[in-house]
């Protein structure tokens, strides 16, 4: 995508105990900082001609209310919920609510862990899921979203 004046903005969704990221299992969710994988994303977003609006909480609420405001003014999501993914019927519902198309991601292969990481509420409603491909996948989700965004103008 070539630069633009106001570039599409991607939200960018990590949920709780993300923040721990680098210090929590660093042998199962890697070694870099949550600020080291926001940075990365504004980076690869930049390259793809689009913005990155990036949030994390630990908190479910806060969560939906940041993807309440993804309802205008974004052109996608892409949301690593954590534990959310396994419980939270109200995430869920507010990601089904967006006209734009959103994107699971998890750094490790939630399939290849304990039993009750493979059911996620979120997927059903996701355009994509990516996991396994620790901070790469948001390099992926991005470049899927450029592609997505770029299709529909």
């Amino acid at each position: 995508m070539s630069p633009q004046a106001n570039p599409p903005r991607v939200l960018v969704v990590n949920g709780p105990n993300l923040d721990l990221l680098g210090r929590r299992e660093p042998e199962v969710y890697g070694t870099d900082t949550l600020d080291v994988l926001v940075d990365r994303c504004r980076r690869v977003a930049g390259e793809l001609g689009l913005e990155v609006d990036a949030r994390q909480s630990n908190h479910e609420g806060v969560l939906i209310d940041a993807v309440h405001e993804a309802m205008t003014g974004h052109g996608g999501v892409i949301i690593n919920p954590g534990g959310y993914t396994h419980t939270s019927v109200a995430l869920r519902d507010a990601l089904a609510a967006l006209p734009v198309p959103v994107v699971e991601i998890h750094l490790s292969n939630v399939h290849a862990r304990e039993a009750f990481r493979s059911h996620s509420y979120v997927s059903p409603v996701a355009t994509a899921v990516i996991a396994g491909a620790g901070v790469t996948g948001y390099d992926l989700a991005l470049r899927f979203l450029a592609e997505r965004i770029v299709r529909r103008t």
